[in-house]
């Protein structure tokens, strides 16, 4: 398993839907989950993206010499930038943080906000100039230094070339998400780790079928990841306290107006993370209505776009269930907690112990570094391993 936490550049609090308990967002608060997520041992850091987040490119950037070996999962949009300064910008990123960039590829799924980035495409048709825009993008990366053309039905490029190449080869990994027949074939012609939102694991193991399938039509073979917020405590009841502190601000009228925001999208992956919720608005707070299969709660989806589950429990039994998702193939997990610093350590501290974890690349050194206090002043504290 490769394991992700996540840089929270649109917001982090206790509590979700009012500033109270909310965290100031600035360069220093960011660099500490990024210290902590590279600290603990996370493969990677996903950047979210759009109108309501600060720049991921530009914050990323900026992490690269604060971190050691944290690899960052940036988002490209295509459409918003053209595949050829895009290659160059992978290429440059890849370099300087010597070979720590992946990259998420982002469609987009609000209209409005599209609009108003000036794209006025269709769902399909955003779909239709990604395909393009990838096949420039890996074109450019792989065939350094020579000169690529293309014609194509959206995008156009005529002796473009990158001069110097990224360091991993033939291009950073893609990381891809997408729900709809159209988002799918996109994805299995040319994702390197194909991305799931928190779906319970028997949608999860129909998604994957497909996503298979269509690649195995196009000739290749494909990994997955899936999207996921994590509520872990020492017991199954600590775990469900958190999360229903965690909601226990929101009210009616602000959760109807997010829903009615989430709701205009015209994001597959975004319309069956809110069809995992009751449509009443009144009843949604508890935790019946909320458990949409064993320790999986979409409570953080009443007020958040995008991934909108969280797996809650004792770390026996998160740990159980992320092995029901990687038995159906997922190696990927990127996940998030309330508030970001402190469950990076927690997640790690709980989780990681029992978990098969692939290493992360983290520099080996003679010496172990000591977890806990020393008794007494005599006797070293034992790491313990529940990973099988």
């Amino acid at each position: 398993m490769k394991m992700f936490w996540f840089i929270p550049t649109h917001g982090d609090g206790r509590y979700l839907g009012t500033a109270e308990g909310g965290r100031l967002l600035d360069f220093n608060y960011l660099r500490q989950v990024a210290l902590a997520a590279d600290a603990q041992g996370f493969y990677g850091v996903l950047l979210p993206t759009g109108r309501s987040c600060e720049d991921a490119w530009v914050v990323a950037s900026t992490l690269i010499p604060e971190t050691t070996r944290l690899r960052f999962l940036v988002a490209l949009r295509p459409g918003l930038v053209s595949p050829t300064l895009a290659a160059r910008m992978c290429a440059t990123f890849d370099r300087l943080s010597r070979g720590r960039l992946l990259i998420n590829v982002v469609t987009g799924g609000d209209p409005v906000e599209l609009a108003g980035d000036g794209v006025f495409l269709d769902h399909d048709g955003r779909y239709e100039v990604t395909d393009e825009f990838l096949t420039i993008w890996r074109s450019l990366l792989a065939s350094n230094p020579k000169e690529v053309n293309f014609e194509g039905s959206h995008l156009h490029v005529r002796g473009a070339s990158t001069l110097i190449p990224a360091v991993q080869q033939p291009y950073p990994p893609l990381y891809f998400g997408g729900s709809s027949p159209a988002g799918i074939e996109v994805g299995a012609k040319h994702a390197d780790v194909y991305l799931t939102w928190g779906e319970p694991p028997a949608q999860v193991a129909v998604k994957i079928a497909d996503v298979r399938a269509a690649a195995a039509k196009a000739g290749r073979t494909i990994q997955f990841g899936i999207r996921l917020h994590v509520i872990v405590r020492e017991t199954d009841e600590e775990a469900w306290a958190a999360a229903t502190r965690l909601i226990s601000r929101l009210d009616q009228r602000t959760i109807e107006k997010a829903q009615k925001t989430l709701d205009r999208q015209d994001s597959h992956g975004q319309r069956r993370m809110l069809a995992l919720q009751s449509s009443h608005a009144a009843e949604l707070l508890s935790r019946e209505r909320l458990e949409v299969s064993p320790n999986l709660w979409a409570g953080v989806g009443l007020v958040r776009g995008g991934a909108g589950t969280a797996l809650v429990g004792s770390a026996e039994t998160v740990a159980a269930r992320i092995r029901e998702y990687h038995a159906l193939g997922v190696e990927n997990f990127i996940f998030s907690g309330y508030p970001h610093l402190e469950e990076a350590y927690r997640v790690a501290e709980l989780l990681f112990p029992r978990l098969p974890l692939r290493d992360s690349g983290k520099p080996r050194v003679e010496s172990r570094p000591l977890r806990g206090e020393i008794m007494a002043n005599d006797a070293v504290p034992t790491v313990l391993n529940f990973a099988s």
